[in-house]
């Protein structure tokens, strides 16, 4: 079960306003009927009239309404759904991307593999609430987001957010907030909000610490002309969205992301948020991973030089598989240098008034269709990248949130061309397995041998046991004591 069972433990976290726990639990006060944050910074109830829920929506169909305070909505999402591979945590990840807005739970229960009353039964019996109160709270939180921090008109943002008429958009915002829309957007500091569809302003929260560098070190090093780049402190990428497309720009601050969202459509706003977050892994846990790996007297030193390392994930998990087999056995510039005719040819064209961005990224059915005779590389890693992108395009390979981490990893090594450095990187990044190591790569193995760690593959897995199941983190303190960019990648 969940930590919310654990009512000491909880108790104990909101006495002490402790801020790692937001988004883990929440506390529901039964003598004010609102629900909040373990961090709120109001005087904590008595623990006999504090109740714990696993999720918002809980809260929400208990009768709780959100802490005006602490905005407990406004939280980061549980790390639980990113570091676990069960069907739950599957759910919650299909979920957080839009799939019962756009798909309903049927839709949910068809991609998950099992039927809708069993998913509707394994998230009410942990969570508390089924997909559709799950998914109506975070209607609810992107229809606040989007009154707080926009002038559009409040039948636009009913629509964006995803309710079916305007009157589910006030009834779920009164219920949920105890404020009618207009209500919300009164008490909202008067900021200069973009009143075109067009660039959104928000705040991405996050777990302290985060240590920023290798993360966006990392998205600038391998970058993607055309479809990245950084630019004046922010990286900045093109967005392939459900209903249209989308150009984010991403800053680091000492205390949140800011982010800067540029939609066609703006239903996508929960999905790119979604993405982003990801892609910076930002529900993650910095505290646990670190602990962990402190544990060893070799990593010890490192992660204390630069606590709360991320795992830099990716927006679109087929595109990061492409470029995953662009760059096996090249140096990371010619890996960017494939990338980039790749999308000047057949990405498709789009409009970047505030930067040089020109493209999103080929989806997997136009590099199906390209001759691969066009292809500048080599015969057997051309029927790798043409073997892959016809799987991609046909449905035979899913490499979505809700995949299946070990059944996808075990997939992928069945490729021609495909070894257990490119499944493990695909694993790490784009699955967002968090345990998910690369004994094999070079910079690894370089990093290794200089701290004295064993630098073969096989005595380095042995020795990272220890680090379980966070190995992917430990690979992000390894890399990050090299400091040349690492050539020739092993397939």
């Amino acid at each position: 079960m969940g930590m919310h069972t654990d009512t000491e433990h909880c108790v104990r976290a909101v006495q002490s306003k402790d801020a790692r726990f937001d988004g883990w639990f929440f506390t529901a006060v039964l003598t004010t009927g609102i629900y909040c944050r373990p961090s709120c910074p109001v005087v904590p109830p008595k623990p006999e009239n504090m109740v714990f829920h696993p999720s918002a929506a809980s809260c929400q169909q208990a009768g709780f309404r959100a802490c005006k305070r602490c905005r407990p909505d406004t939280s980061p999402g549980s790390p639980e759904w990113n570091q676990r591979a069960d069907l739950v945590a599957r759910a919650m990840r299909l979920i957080a991307d839009g799939v019962v807005d756009r798909e309903g739970v049927p839709g949910l229960a068809a991609r998950l593999g099992y039927s809708t009353r069993q998913v509707e039964r394994q998230l009410l019996a942990e969570l508390g609430a089924g997909p559709l109160a799950l998914a109506r709270a975070q209607r609810a939180q992107t229809a606040r987001l989007l009154i707080e921090t926009t002038t559009l008109p409040m039948a636009q943002i009913a629509f964006a957010a995803g309710f079916a008429s305007i009157r589910a958009f006030n009834d779920t915002v009164r219920e949920v907030f105890a404020l009618s829309p207009s209500e919300l957007r009164t008490r909202t500091p008067k900021r200069q909000g973009p009143s075109t569809p067009g660039a959104l302003s928000l705040r991405l929260p996050f777990r302290a610490p985060l240590n920023p560098d290798n993360l966006f070190g990392h998205l600038a090093a391998t970058a993607v002309p055309g479809v990245e780049e950084w630019r004046d402190g922010s990286y900045r990428r093109t967005l392939r969205l459900p209903h249209g497309h989308g150009i984010v720009a991403l800053t680091p601050g000492p205390d949140h992301i800011a982010c800067r969202l540029t939609l066609g459509d703006l239903r996508d706003l929960t999905v790119a948020i979604s993405r982003c977050r990801r892609l910076l892994d930002l529900d993650a846990d910095p505290v646990a991973v670190d602990d962990r790996l402190r544990t060893d007297p070799v990593l010890a030193p490192l992660v204390g030089k630069a606590p709360g390392r991320r795992v830099p994930r990716t927006v679109d998990e087929a595109e990061f598989a492409v470029r995953a087999v662009l760059g096996q056995q090249v140096s990371t510039a010619a890996a960017r240098t494939h990338a980039a005719r790749l999308v000047a040819a057949h990405g498709e064209p789009v409009d970047d008034p505030e930067g040089g961005l020109t493209h999103l990224f080929p989806a997997p059915g136009a590099l199906a269709a390209l001759d691969p005779e066009t292809l500048a590389m080599p015969r057997t890693r051309r029927t790798t990248f043409t073997t892959l992108v016809r799987m991609l395009a046909d449905g035979d390979l899913h490499l979505g949130v809700e995949s299946d981490w070990p059944r996808t990893r075990a997939q992928l090594l069945g490729l021609p061309g495909f070894g257990p450095w490119t499944a493990d990187v695909i694993a790490m990044r784009a699955l967002g397995d968090p345990d998910a190591f690369l004994p094999t790569d070079l910079g690894i193995r370089r990093a290794a041998r200089d701290l004295g760690l064993p630098s073969t593959p096989a005595a380095l897995t042995s020795r990272a046991a220890a680090w379980r199941p966070w190995r992917a983190y430990a690979v992000q303190y390894l890399w990050a004591t090299d400091s040349h960019p690492i050539n020739f990648l092993p397939v």
